[in-house]
């Protein structure tokens, strides 16, 4: 009886095997490069140089028309606190910051538990709360304010038709409210991304809470809440920079349209991307306007820094099977049994 030899390795010359690599080395970083040149040359000329450009002008008096400007230093970011429209426009978007974000989580989460419940048609309720999302924010505008307008909107005609007094919906203060309710419209990109991180969650803690006895409240709050404060730290961190950034609602809920509607926002909605619009298109002052907005740029950073610092501690990040989860489960078991003692 004969064994099989081993197929004999067939080995390349040495200056064969030492020229490939050389070869794939020598192109490699030009393909890369080739790959990244276009978001490389975007970035470059439709951020990198705009923001530069706007620094440049926030130090100057420029008025957009003349070529007539001169250095003006710091005063544009000192007249920033010594503008009361400047100021009020920071605090009306203080007050939807607080209400919108806080709103916008707490109801795409809520939608995000209801719609992965093992119900019937659930694919299509999923889709039902999510389209509002994929509706163009200016269409979504238009729409309330066909909704809300006090001549020619449907709900007064309602109240026409019943007899009742009609309402001043997009006239201050109502209009402020309309528009966080626009907002609050499309938090179905809320609840998807709060689905995706609920379906993260392995199923077999859940399952080993109900064994110990803990009741679904319970397993939400010990288990699933702290397992999803990843994905609520990045919803509130880009619902934050959403809302201070926020423009369009407020400009097409205004009663003119064209340049001049942001003269016409009621001072309910005058947020300060609003007051910036309006010291650029309707008063010219680009230097003024500049300043505004990178002033606006650092109060960003600041305010994203302080939440990363802040949630430093009450936000799990799950790597992997974790231990502290299993004793999350077994802590969610144990205080539901007990009713929140230990007992022995």
């Amino acid at each position: 009886m004969t064994t099989a030899e081993a197929p004999a390795t067939i080995r390349l010359p040495a200056d064969v095997q030492a020229a490939a690599p050389r070869g794939w080395k020598r192109y490699r970083a030009r393909t890369f490069y080739a790959f990244v040149s276009p978001w490389l040359a975007g970035f470059i000329l439709l951020t990198l140089f705009p923001l530069g450009y706007a620094l440049w002008l926030s130090f100057t008096n420029f008025d957009g028309m003349t070529g007539h400007y001169r250095y003006v230093g710091l005063d544009n970011y000192a007249d920033i606190f010594r503008d009361p429209d400047a100021l009020h426009s920071l605090g009306r978007t203080a007050l939807y910051t607080v209400i919108t974000v806080p709103a916008a989580i707490i109801i795409g989460t809520a939608l995000a538990v209801l719609v992965n419940r093992p119900v019937r048609g659930r694919a299509a309720f999923r889709a039902i709360f999510y389209l509002p999302a994929v509706v163009p924010i200016v269409a979504s505008a238009l729409c309330f304010k066909m909704l809300f307008d006090s001549d020619f909107g449907l709900l007064n005609h309602i109240f026409n038709q019943l007899h009742l007094q009609t309402i001043q919906w997009l006239a201050d203060p109502l209009v402020f409210w309309v528009m966080i309710a626009m907002t609050l419209w499309g938090v179905g990109g809320t609840m998807i991304i709060s689905l995706a991180g609920l379906q993260g969650i392995p199923g077999e803690l859940i399952e080993a809470a109900k064994v110990d006895g803990a009741n679904a409240w319970r397993a939400f709050t010990r288990i699933s809440l702290p397992l999803l404060s990843p994905i609520i730290l990045f919803e509130v961190i880009t619902g934050v920079i959403a809302s201070i950034q926020a423009f369009i609602p407020a400009l097409l809920l205004s009663i003119q349209s064209g340049t001049v509607a942001a003269t016409s926002v009621p001072q309910s909605n005058y947020l300060f991307m609003i007051h910036a619009y309006a010291q650029y298109f309707d008063y010219g002052r680009f230097g003024y306007a500049s300043a505004l907005l990178w002033a606006l740029f650092i109060l960003i950073l600041v305010l994203t820094a302080v939440i990363f610092k802040v949630s430093g501690r009450a936000v799990f990040y799950e790597s992997g099977p974790d231990e502290a989860a299993q004793a999350a489960a077994g802590q969610a078991a144990g205080e539901q049994a007990t009713g929140g003692k230990v007992e022995r």
